[in-house]
């Protein structure tokens, strides 16, 4: 049996004839970019979120950079962040010449520790003034623990951005009540590459918000800092979403629960068939039904990289997201971080492992993964 980590083909068998004539009709229309449908997507997504705005744009990382473009981050600012992410989450900072500064995740959820972030403020009193944002990822389709977050952030009058770029549609239980990603923080910012929950046919994404000045500048930053046409109050970039893109989520859109319902089932029939001491399953930090399981992620406490082998040589597909933490990639060495650093990021490159988890899964599917992890360690 052959089980790829993802198959689009499965979920485009699905909806086919729909996508065809969306993608038909905005080539007919010859209105390739901002065309009424981004309008449409960014009225739905924001609804969808719990918010007021939605500004589509290019990328998921396209929507960071454009989020710390649109907070006037300067060289020089510290935005502080994980190490362990997908590399845009630290990338877009440098890009501006900003410096990332990392604390450490919780080594049960993998999402930045809100203790740690505590601590880091208590222990650095003289260098508050440089830490211009915090942007805590939403990794794997679960929330962070954004309450205490939030009150560290506001104890210091610091923006947030939350990357939800793995996490539309999850939920975080609040003081405030039940909140979707994206729409706790100062801004937040969703991808739609192809693999995530709602993923498109090529790269997008969007920053949701509540405030209508940051919105206001945000549709000026991502078109070249223009509004009207040829006067530009500001420097911006071509941050636009693609018409194509936005009619092909616009049809993804309506299934989206159902897709992620059936991640949650695929994911709780791994949880009770995984009990293997050498395997810790993901932990559920609140509900089962806020995580989303963008990726269905083991802790492999010896032998991951010989698992791996023996996956792939069985055809079931498998990932490491990440295996190298931000503060030990070469292009960051100058931050002058060493190995050690972040105990709890640096144990889950080394010791995790993805398996399939997409909707269209069965569950025949999901047994012969179990049997054979089961099979590699009896032997």
């Amino acid at each position: 049996m052959k089980i790829p980590l993802l198959d689009l083909n499965a979920q485009l068998a699905t909806i086919r004839p729909e996508l065809k004539d969306a993608v038909s009709r905005v080539i007919e229309s010859t209105h390739y970019i901002m065309g009424p449908e981004v309008a449409d997507l960014e009225q739905k997504i924001a609804g969808y979120s719990g918010v007021k705005y939605g500004i589509g744009v290019s990328s998921g990382t396209d929507a960071l950079l454009v989020a710390l473009m649109a907070l006037d981050i300067q060289p020089g600012d510290w935005v502080i962040t994980t190490p362990y992410s997908f590399f845009a989450t630290a990338g877009v900072v440098s890009r501006l010449k900003a410096i990332p500064v990392f604390v450490d995740i919780d080594p049960e959820t993998y999402n930045i520790d809100p203790l740690k972030l505590r601590d880091w403020f208590d222990q650095n009193p003289g260098k508050i003034n440089k830490v211009k944002a915090i942007i805590p990822v939403h990794l794997y389709g679960q929330c962070a623990d954004m309450d205490p977050i939030l009150e560290t952030a506001d104890r210091y009058g610091i923006p947030v951005i939350e990357d939800a770029a793995q996490a539309i549609g999850s939920q975080y239980p609040s003081k405030t009540g039940i909140k979707r990603a994206g729409s706790m923080g100062t801004m937040g910012c969703f991808s739609f590459f192809p693999s995530k929950n709602l993923g498109g046919i090529g790269d997008g994404g969007m920053v949701v918000t509540n405030d209508s000045a940051l919105a206001e500048k945000l549709v000026k930053l991502r078109n070249h800092g223009s509004h009207p046409k040829y006067f530009h109050s500001m420097i911006g970039g071509n941050f636009r979403l693609d018409t194509i893109q936005a009619a092909v989520l616009l049809i993804k859109l309506p299934h989206l629960e159902s897709w992620s319902r059936a991640r949650q089932v695929h994911a709780t029939h791994y949880d009770t068939r995984l009990n293997i001491p050498e395997l810790k399953i993901p932990t559920v930090a609140y509900r089962r039904e806020f995580h989303i399981y963008n990726q269905y992620i083991l802790s492999v406490a010896d032998k991951r990289d010989e698992l791996r082998k023996w996956l792939s040589e069985n055809q079931i597909g498998n990932e490491v997201y990440y295996p190298v933490p931000f503060h030990l990639q070469e292009c960051f060495k100058d931050l002058g971080y060493r190995k050690g650093d972040f105990p709890n990021s640096e144990y889950a490159a080394e010791h995790t492992i993805a398996l399939p988890v997409y909707p269209e899964l069965t569950m025949e599917m999901q047994d012969y993964v179990v049997e054979k992890i089961k099979t590699f360690y009896k032997a």
